[in-house]
């Protein structure tokens, strides 16, 4: 029977797996005839049906001590070795393999060399199971009770942990002398290479301490997670890096820097709390878009376009995005403006500049500053603290990736100030066109050039802004909305809109032009258009409720402005004057809101007292200061009006601004306040189709004032005929729409006897300044000369 990979000596107990069908038949017939069957090795395991020529000549007569049959169909066999024996000849047999044999006698030699030889075998046998753990102790107390020394060497032959071929070199030999030195050979050379690994262990565990330790395990996971399949690609991280560092076109300092940090990487274990810090900051570094650029679109026509399909109206900032382009297709390098829109809530600050970014062809990234407080959150934690991460300015460009994005700073005003530091300082870096080429977040610790970036930064007021934040850009005011563009606003973008939000056709519903105004006028009071949107969307809702419940799907709506109060309830705001007839004491004034312009109703009421004036209605300090500076101007016109110099002694005036739960300051409305007084104090009435803003001097000058373009829109809404404004403010008439401007009668004056004139309704053929000069008022203030000595 041939033998895979094991060679059987004399006198070995050993057993056998047998699953070839003709080693099942001679072990069978070895049983049968209780014969001895001879065992020998096969030159090459892997062969299942070696021939003549495929096996060993030598090998060893064994008996079959035992036979099992398993259910596979195998035969579990125990045998035991007694001679040597060679192959002579191959008589031909059907079922096994069957061989003439010539038995091999030992030979002993000189039994004083053999003693010798016997002595040093044990004693090196017994240093090898020493070092050898595998070798059981039973078999070293049995080597040392045989006598026999063929039977000694073979039984230690056995046992070595040699090649089969080597084993078959041993077995091959017939002098016992020879096979002894043999075997001294081969145990020498293994506890040669056992002694030099136990002292490569040593050497490994002498340089390993906790983290090789760590790494050591760390590597053995690996080895077995690729073993079981859980990590079949086997890809070196680390590798990957470089490889991406490779690839990237990074600055030179920033490339030195960053395969620093790989080596280091590259050292450190795999389970160091550092590795994964270094780790990171490669990561962030190699995820930011080093120059790496859209293409910009510079087609202006088409750019203009794009903006005009998206935005009605906002012509300042479209105007100022195509002057930007005209430039650039001119100049190669042209550094990204830093634009600031300044305008009251749901005129499109945030939704053009998406747009922009539409129109220029370039991606488009925004971040929110409301309610930020923390300077790192712009400049980021640096890389010592737990948790670091780089700021926002550094996380938007990896998320955008490219150097060259359309950037939207959203709530700049909203941004406040705490122990952590002051945010808005830190974006005096990012905003600045002469710095930002080399901003340097704490995090990232290198220089980024934030210079291609064409930054938008949107506020709903300039209060909230530092001045030197306001300095680093380009302030472009955007006024509310007046009806008429509100109604085309509707009528382009929010009606379709909300029509297939809502699950409508186009032609399903019609909201005509008197409804949307009666929307715009009794149900939503604002600049923008986003209570407008959220309205026209709940008459949707209504209707498509009305459909559902009456099962009329196929029915279409007609909306007029009866339609719109059916569905809309009563109104929330009453349209029209601000007061419907003339009164004394009463005066429409303009304010200015963040929202947009307000009318604002000044009421004034003498009553019987001692010279006190009242001011009521939550008014700032200012606009306080603004009543005392009208009473002292209407007690130094008295006499020209008429009045004695201490008419105020016997009276109390009171000066109320209705709405008094809304905070109001501000000096514009010190015109409108002198005018309600000399109206309450000669009884004569105020014109109601007229409205009024501008600061008052003690001299009655009348000083411009800010936010015209809302007031003149809060007028105009108010359905007010005739505004009177500072004559300084003649120059802003250029910045209010022209419908505007011709729908009312703008009068610019000058000091505030022409407001009194043009504001007051004198009956026919009254005058309302006497003929007195000046110099005879103030000189009845001056004390006489007879009281002065000599």
């Amino acid at each position: 029977m041939s033998l895979r990979d094991i060679v059987v000596f004399p006198h070995m107990v050993a057993p056998l797996v047998v699953g070839r069908s003709k080693s099942i038949h001679a072990l069978e017939d070895a049983m049968e005839k209780r014969t001895e069957i001879f065992l020998v090795a096969q030159q090459n395991p892997k062969v299942d049906d070696p021939t003549e020529k495929e096996i060993y000549r030598v090998g060893t007569l064994a008996v079959v001590m035992q036979l099992l049959r398993l259910p596979d169909g195998t035969i579990k066999a125990l045998i035991e070795g007694k001679r040597r024996a060679e192959i002579v000849s191959f008589p031909p047999h059907q079922r096994f393999l069957q061989a003439e044999l010539m038995e091999r006698f030992d030979i002993d030699g000189d039994g004083q060399e053999i003693e010798v030889f016997v002595r040093r075998l044990r004693k090196k046998f017994g240093q090898f199971a020493g070092v050898n753990r595998k070798i059981p102790r039973e078999v070293l107390k049995s080597v040392e009770q045989i006598d026999d020394y063929s039977k000694l060497v073979n039984v230690i032959s056995a046992h070595l942990p040699i090649k089969s071929q080597e084993k078959q070199i041993i077995l091959e030999i017939d002098h016992v002398s020879k096979r002894i030195e043999k075997v001294l050979e081969y145990i020498s050379r293994e506890m040669e290479l056992a002694e030099l690994e136990k002292d490569i262990n040593a050497r490994v565990k002498k340089r390993m301490g906790k983290t090789q330790r760590n790494y050591f395990l760390g590597e053995k996971v690996k080895v077995i997670q690729n073993e079981i399949g859980q990590n079949e690609d086997g890809v070196d991280e680390i590798g990957e890096l470089e490889q991406s560092l490779g690839k990237k076109k990074l600055p030179q300092l920033v490339r030195e820097k960053t395969a620093k940090e790989l080596k280091k990487l590259r050292n450190m274990p795999p389970m160091s709390a550092e590795t994964t810090v270094v780790r990171n900051y490669v990561d962030c570094i190699l995820s930011l878009p080093w120059g790496k650029k859209s293409r910009a679109r510079l087609d202006i026509n088409k750019a203009e376009t794009i903006l005009n399909e998206d935005h009605f109206g906002l012509e300042k900032p479209k105007e100022r995005i195509l002057e930007y382009l005209a430039v650039q297709a001119q100049v190669k390098k042209l550094q990204g403006p830093i634009i600031c829109l300044v305008g009251p809530p749901g005129v499109g600050k945030t939704s053009i500049t998406k747009s922009i970014a539409r129109a220029m062809g370039r991606k488009f990234t925004r971040i929110s500053l409301g309610g930020v407080r923390d300077e790192a959150e712009i400049r980021g934690h640096r890389r010592t603290y737990v948790g670091a991460m780089p700021g926002k300015i550094i996380q938007a460009m990896q998320k955008v990736g490219v150097a060259n994005p359309v950037f939207c700073l959203d709530e700049i005003d909203k941004m406040s100030t705490d122990f952590r530091g002051d945010p808005s300082s830190a974006l005096l870096e990012v905003l600045d066109p002469e710095q930002n080429y080399s901003f340097n977040d704490h995090y990232l610790d290198l220089d980024y050039d934030l210079s291609e970036i064409f930054f938008i930064t949107t506020a709903n007021n300039l209060d909230g802004i530092p001045l030197p934040l306001q300095d680093r850009m380009e302030i472009i005011r955007l006024n509310g909305y007046t009806e008429e563009e509100k109604q085309k606003i509707a009528e382009g973008f929010l009606i379709p809109k909300q029509l297939e939000l809502n699950g409508f056709k186009p032609k399903d519903i019609t909201l005509t032009s008197g409804g949307v105004f009666e929307i715009i006028r009794r149900y939503t009071r604002e600049a923008g258009v986003r209570n407008f949107e959220r309205t026209i969307a709940s008459v949707f809702r209504k209707i498509a409720r009305d459909r559902l419940k009456k099962k009329v799907k196929n029915k279409t709506y007609k909306i007029t402005a009866q339609g719109v109060r059916k569905y809309l309830g009563t109104p929330k705001f009453r349209f029209g004057l601000a007061e419907e007839k003339n009164e004394v004491g009463l005066v429409t004034g303009l304010a200015w809101t963040s929202v947009g312009g307000e009318l604002l109703q000044i009421e004034t009421t003498l009553m019987v007292g001692t010279g006190k004036m009242i001011v009521t209605g939550k008014l700032g300090d200012v606009m306080q200061e603004s009543a005392q500076a009208a009473l002292s101007y209407v007690r130094s016109r008295a006499m020209r009006l008429g009045l004695i110099p201490d008419f105020y002694q016997k009276l109390d005036i009171h000066v109320h601004v209705p709405e008094g739960a809304v905070p109001k300051d501000g000096p514009s409305a010190g015109v409108t306040i002198a005018t309600a007084l000399v109206s309450a104090i000669l009884k004569i009435p105020v014109n109601h189709e007229i409205a009024m803003t501008g600061e008052i001097t003690l001299r009655g000058r009348v000083l411009p004032i800010g936010g015209l373009t809302e007031k003149l829109l809060a007028a105009k809404r108010g359905n007010i005929k005739t505004v009177l404004i500072p004559k300084e403010n003649e120059r802003n008439l250029a910045d209010v729409p022209v419908n505007i401007r011709k729908s009312l009668t703008i009068l610019c004056l000058d000091n505030v006897d022409e407001v009194l004139e043009n504001a007051l309704v004198l009956k026919k053929g009254e005058e309302l300044f006497k003929d007195v000069s000046l110099s005879s008022v103030y000189g009845d203030f001056t004390v006489s000369s007879h009281n002065t000595p000599h």
